[in-house]
């Protein structure tokens, strides 16, 4: 009987190894930055990218830069980080409401 009970004991620990192996395999590695940081570079990307588009719109405006699809490109990507943002924003806003009218 007590070689029965030893025999269940290494494979319940085998199987135990082998559960925890698996779950470091699974596990995503920290590598990268945080969500919060990735987020911070976002918004400061979309500013710097917005205070660009202006700053060449002020160029062309009293005449020092002269290539107009520049200034439009310029625009243009700011226009689209700042609705990608603004998209962002509403989809973390409603998931927020989302989560706080959930029943308890």
């Amino acid at each position: 009987m007590t070689n029965i009970g030893g025999l269940k004991y290494q494979v319940d620990q085998t199987h135990l190894r082998s559960l925890a192996k698996s779950q470091e395999a699974l596990a995503p590695k920290a590598s990268g930055p945080e969500f919060s940081q990735r987020l911070a570079d976002g918004l400061k990307s979309v500013a710097s990218a917005q205070n660009d588009a202006s700053a060449l719109a002020k160029s062309f405006e009293a005449g020092t830069e002269q290539n107009l699809a520049k200034v439009m490109i310029a625009q243009q990507v700011s226009s689209l980080g700042f609705q990608l943002t603004l998209n962002v924003r509403n989809k973390a806003l409603s998931a927020y409401k989302d989560i706080m009218n959930m029943p308890v």
